[in-house]
């Protein structure tokens, strides 16, 4: 196969494998590799991916409803845990309210995911899963679809997007063992569906949407009964992530038929809220440019089925900036001792990123998944660093001359202040020489201080924006 093309490889002897197939690039300036834009809106032919579940069953239920994830329960009980419902004190007493987390980062694979994924599969007839099945996911549902696979014995295959971290690529093979296939392609969620598509319009397999059916989204609903189940009653505020919307839209549905008093809050990241764009706009509505740091809710389009059910239902929407997602994994990490991915440190981020709380009310927030790489953390810590407004990167050009640096040391750096990064390339035809530097502040408040007293130096500094192309380098 050449691995420039999206379509999937042709079915094979069960085996368990990874492949990496990726557009084919081209040099830009300065050696910038720029895909090629066919790939990204064309199937192999050139011609345009439509965006239809063109292998979905006919018998698929038309809606989404609290009886229909009443009835998921059962078969989602044959695989998926009933996670742990707890009480945390930490943001009990931030809050003053009672806070209490549905951990499914503690399921098989370590997220909600496979409520959904085996909840479709499952419901197959035995002629629909000898065609096999297939996905597309930013890692989470490939491990749900990868076991469900595995437990019913059928052949999947599983496409991915670049970013999607290691550690989910390699937990998707583990999980499926001989009856699934890991293919990577493309840059996004939206390139993987796309290939995932084309595959089982080529193939005949079905497509297992990773939140855009009813029975993924009934299956992923089964979180909410449960949760009043534990609590013995409804919370009054139940806050959930959001990326294409599966999720919320289960459990808003469930809730607003059966409690409709409880008030439910979905948190997008900044960088990707797809769902708040289709509200605002009244229809699913792609983003212009997605963040994929929080690549397990980096959705840039709303499903066409979540969308409706989240907007009947009434549930609010929020963001919270990834920076702040950090800080809260951190917290969780530290404080907690709960290993949450980005996204599963959105909806315990947003107590503290202006919802309203009412004192001494009952709130759950979901813990979504807990598949975080180990090798991210240190990019997790300096987004976090940032957001609190703690590190910072300066341009400055020093006078080539013995103690000039020593002199920015004892002038300019506060006593608690930390060079994290200093990058300086001696010119010996000039007077000058500039000097990439990292401050880490032991306080916010210490910032204004540092800028006074590098304005009143005789020395030439610019702060690195953020946002700018070399802050993005640098972070």
């Amino acid at each position: 196969m050449s691995p420039a093309s999206y379509r999937a490889a042709p079915p094979r002897v069960a085996c368990s494998t990874l492949q990496v197939h990726r557009p084919r690039t081209k040099s830009g300036p300065r050696g910038q590799r720029l895909s090629s834009r066919r790939h990204r809106d064309a199937g192999p032919d050139g011609s345009p991916l439509a965006w239809t579940d063109v292998t979905t069953p006919p018998t698929a239920p038309s809606a989404v409803t609290a009886a229909t994830i009443d009835e998921a329960a059962p078969r989602v009980a044959d695989v998926a845990s009933r996670t742990p419902l707890e009480l945390n004190a930490r943001l009990s007493a931030a809050t003053g309210a009672q806070v209490w987390l549905k951990r499914e980062d503690l399921q098989p694979v370590r997220s909600y995911k496979i409520r959904g994924a085996y909840n479709l599969i499952v419901q197959l007839d035995a002629e629909a899963r000898g065609r096999g099945v297939v996905c597309a996911s930013a890692g989470n549902h490939a491990q749900g679809v990868a076991l469900a696979c595995r437990r019913l014995g059928t052949h999947g295959r599983i496409y991915v997007p670049g970013t999607t971290p290691r550690q989910k690529r390699e937990r998707i093979v583990t999980l499926g063992g001989a009856d699934v296939e890991v293919i990577v392609v493309g840059d996004s969620y939206e390139d993987a569906f796309r290939a995932a598509q084309q595959d089982a319009a080529d193939t005949g397999a079905v497509l297992v949407p990773a939140f855009d059916d009813p029975r993924t989204i009934s299956g992923q609903g089964t979180v909410a009964p449960e949760i009043v189940e534990q609590l013995g009653h409804a919370p009054d505020l139940l806050v959930v992530p959001v990326g294409g919307g599966g999720l919320i839209a289960g459990m808003a549905t469930w809730m607003h038929e059966r409690h409709p008093a409880t008030r439910v809050v979905g948190v997008e990241p900044a960088g990707a809220a797809s769902m708040g764009a289709a509200l605002a706009a009244g229809a699913p509505t792609p983003l212009a440019e997605v963040d994929p740091f929080v690549d397990g809710a980096a959705v840039g389009t709303a499903g066409r089925h979540t969308f409706p059910l989240v907007r009947d239902a009434g549930a609010q929407l929020m963001t919270v900036d990834e920076g702040h997602a950090c800080t809260e994994m951190l917290r969780l990490y530290q404080s907690d001792g709960i290993i949450a991915e980005p996204a599963g440190a959105l909806a315990t981020a947003a107590l503290d990123a202006g919802l309203v709380i009412e004192p001494g009310s009952t709130v759950v927030c979901v813990v979504s998944g807990g598949n975080n790489d180990i090798s991210r953390y240190g990019e997790v810590l300096e987004r976090s660093l940032i957001h609190q407004r703690l590190k910072h990167y300066f341009l400055v050009s020093f006078p080539q001359e013995p103690g000039a640096l020593r002199r920015f040391l004892d002038e300019i750096l506060g006593p608690d202040d930390d060079i994290t990064l200093f990058d300086y390339v001696k010119r010996n035809n000039r007077e000058t020489g500039p000097a990439l530097i990292g401050v880490e502040l032991a306080s916010a408040d210490d910032l204004s201080g540092l800028l006074e007293r590098l304005e009143d130096s005789p020395l030439g500094v610019e702060r690195v924006a953020p946002g700018s192309p070399l802050f993005h380098y640098l972070v």
